[in-house]
């Protein structure tokens, strides 16, 4: 049969999508974050890892209950005021949690105990949710993974994956003891571990028949279960009253044109890959004869979208490479780990109002897309795409309150960066207030690729026109055009940075401003404290195509008192022989007073170095530095901010400096002006009013010819990060000139 498919990548329908949503359509917004930390026990380590992966939701919808695989234990969450979410408290399990779902007052709960990967072990813990207490368990004599409750509460049924050591035999399958399926009868919101049934899962598919591992689970109506099994790359469908296998299938495999294939830090969307094979994860019913899955990839395959089957194995729908691209034109495409791409892994599906919707939640780009089911023999319509925390794992629709959650499996605390989230959105006739940038089509048809933007400069003469650079998150440094006229803002066009006709390498871009000639001043930082390829903190110039022009070196007196901590932005006051560039060094280098930072003027006509001083606030934790100058009347605005992120963030704040009568001292000189600071404006307000984590790096900032401010920030090339971009549109600053 021919295999529907839907394109995303005609940039004007998906531009409209996400600028304006049809009159009657019904948006999810983030409402709140909840940070996992929040619960541990009085008695944890609060620096200990702590995660939310599968989520479930008590019948009323007021609680929520997740697995925390690390720290062993089941949490719970008060969600009675969807924009409190509060601390709950947790159950010990004796075992790692592997999935949940909620039977009434009970939480059944899959818990791994196994020894070793070829001595696998688990139970069914029992939870009751007001006692909070571990009240029954039924042994599984397996490592169990998902696991599903019948919607008339007849039956449980749990995946025993017992998955294979990734570290023996280079991975390879078969690795025994076999997977399967395990039923058990419930009473009362208790399985009866006295009834269970093993279904046997071996023998079905061509991949290493003897040897399934199964991965999830889901129940229609009609008491069937669809089971993935996921290396095997296959599908069977249970029936649970007779507790065997009704159906089963190959998932089958694709072929993909135009993706990033290679793991070189550079979006190229310009590759192929032939008969992929799907390997499903996650697997939702959408009716009682279609199912979605989203099709992660673990042995071997992973075909970076989701399909639409029917229960006879029919494809009704696969998206190629929409939900790649959607991922790409967000600025969420993780580069440094594609050998999956984006990697789909959750899927849910439920009922708003009067609309079947379907979710797939993408672990590595971090990132949610909603889709409306058009029911069977349709395509699906694209509808939004949500920021999900980082490693968005488990998917929970609560559609009697209007509310969706994902659960992010990844805690970073240990490195200093974010923890573990849950998210909590809510559908409303408001638009939806993600993404606030995105990218349009290549000459190809593609998205054009983006991320980690570190500067910004406005044009000149043309209101809303932006330029942007990207930093070392990228083997190529490039140019972006931003039109931010548009809600959300469009990248429109991407320009590399050439040097001698290829590709400039080396470069770590972190400002961007306009040359006279019309190309571009650009700030690109070096290490010298790297110990392999020690690289300066470097000034380039580029013409209008992206070319360089030339590369001005700091002097000897700069670069035996730099450290890796260099150029962050820069600007330009004054023309032709009065031109003065100006460089924001981000923190003191060695011979600074302590609290001042430089700020260095560079004059081309001259070529000649001078400085002034910036004095910098306490930083209460962690470093306090400079990301970004702009030149604003008789002086300039510059990002001052904390390396904090979420509630440790303290100070991300724009402050003008004047520079009418400052004259830069000679890099010798026994005294350095001091320049005198006004705060313009606190960006916390702003930076928490999405209702996500305060994101760390704001790096950019531009005042367009009509007056209007712009923040933008950096997102590091999705690695070790949400993905999430905010393009803050300020509107006109009061400033102190």
């Amino acid at each position: 049969m021919t295999v529907l498919r839907t394109r995303l990548t005609a940039s004007a329908a998906v531009l409209a999508i996400a600028a304006a949503a049809p009159a009657h359509a019904e948006m999810f917004n983030r409402i709140a974050t909840f940070h996992v930390a929040d619960n541990l026990p009085a008695d944890a380590d609060p620096a200990a890892e702590t995660v939310a992966e599968i989520i479930s939701a008590t019948d009323d919808g007021m609680t929520l209950v997740y697995t925390d695989s690390p720290g062993e234990r089941l949490g719970f969450i008060d969600l009675a005021d969807p924009r409190a979410p509060r601390a709950a408290g947790t159950v010990a399990l004796g075992g790692e949690p592997t999935s949940v779902v909620v039977a009434g007052k009970n939480a059944l709960v899959g818990v791994v105990t196994s020894e070793s990967y070829a001595a696998p072990s688990g139970h069914v813990a029992v939870v009751s949710i007001a006692r909070k207490a571990v009240t029954a368990t039924c042994d599984l004599g397996g490592q169990p993974d998902s696991v599903a409750r019948s919607a008339d509460g007849k039956y449980l049924a749990v995946v025993i994956e017992n998955e294979r050591d990734e570290e023996f035999n280079h991975g390879d399958i078969p690795q025994r003891p076999a997977g399967s399926l395990t039923l058990f009868p419930l009473t009362d919101d208790v399985p009866d571990c006295a009834g269970r049934v093993m279904v046997d899962l071996t023998g079905l598919a061509a991949v290493t028949p003897e040897d399934p591992e199964p991965e999830f689970v889901d129940i229609n109506d009609a008491n069937q279960a669809v089971v993935t099994i996921q290396e095997n790359n296959h599908i069977a469908i249970v029936d649970l009253a007779a507790g065997k296998v009704a159906a089963n299938f190959s998932a089958g495999a694709v072929d993909l044109a135009g993706i990033d294939t290679e793991k070189d830090a550079v979006i190229a969307l310009s590759g192929s890959k032939t008969d992929v094979a799907r390997e499903p994860d996650g697997v939702q019913w959408i009716d009682a004869d279609r199912f979605v899955t989203a099709n992660e990839g673990d042995y071997k395959g992973g075909s970076r979208g989701f399909t639409i089957f029917g229960k006879d194995g029919t494809i009704e729908y696969d998206s190629g490479t929409d939900f790649e691209y959607l991922t790409v034109r967000l600025g969420h495409y993780p580069e440094f780990r594609n050998k999956k791409g984006n990697e789909p892994e959750g899927a849910e599906v439920a009922i708003f109002g009067n609309d079947r919707l379907i979710f797939i939640g993408s672990e590595r780009a971090s990132l949610v897309g909603v889709y409306k089911d058009e029911g069977a023999g349709n395509a699906p319509t694209f509808l939004q795409a949500l920021p999900g925390g980082i490693g968005p794992e488990g998917l929970l629709a609560i559609p009697a309150r209007n509310l969706f959650v994902s659960a992010g499996e990844t805690d970073l605390r240990a490195d200093g960066l974010i923890g573990s989230l849950v998210t909590i959105y809510e559908r409303s006739d408001k638009p939806a207030a993600y993404p606030t940038l995105l990218s349009a089509d290549d000459a190809d048809g593609r998205p054009i690729p983006w991320g980690a933007i570190s500067g910004a400069v406005a044009d000149a003469a043309r209101p809303g026109v932006l330029y942007a650079v990207t930093d070392s998150a990228y083997a190529e440094a490039r140019i972006l055009t931003i039109d931010a006229t548009k809600t959300p803002a469009v990248i429109t066009a991407a320009m590399t940075v050439t040097r001698d006709g290829a590709p400039a390498k080396g470069l770590d871009l972190e400002g961007i401003a306009l040359a006279a000639d019309g190309g571009f001043w650009l700030a690109s930082e070096g290490n010298p404290e790297r110990e392999e390829n020690p690289t300066q903190s470097t000034l380039v110039r580029v013409d209008a195509a992206g070319a360089i022009v030339e590369e001005v070196t700091l002097p000897e007196a700069l670069q035996a008192v730099a450290t890796r901590f260099g150029f962050e932005g820069v600007t330009v006051i004054g023309s032709g022989d009065a031109e003065t560039v100006w460089l924001a060094v981000q923190r003191p280098w060695k011979d600074d007073p302590a609290g001042m930072v430089k700020l260095l003027a560079y004059r081309p006509a001259a070529r000649t170095w001078g400085l002034v001083h910036y004095p910098l606030d306490s930083a209460g934790k962690g470093w306090i530095g400079l990301s970004e100058i702009a030149a604003v009347g008789d002086g300039v605005v510059v990002i001052e901010r904390d390396n904090q992120v979420g509630r440790d963030a303290r100070v991300k704040k724009l402050y003008f400096a004047a520079l009418d009568g400052v004259e830069p001292a000679a890099l010798d000189a026994a005294e350095i002006p001091v320049l005198a600071k006004t705060e313009v404006r606190d960006l916390l307000p702003d930076l928490t009013a999405p209702a996500g984590f305060v994101l760390d790096k704001v790096e950019g900032f531009a005042i367009d010819a009509d007056g209007n401010a712009f923040v933008v920030t950096d997102n590091d090339g999705v690695d070790d990060h949400s993905g999430e971009t905010q393009f803050l549109p300020l509107g006109r600053l009061d400033m102190p000139m």
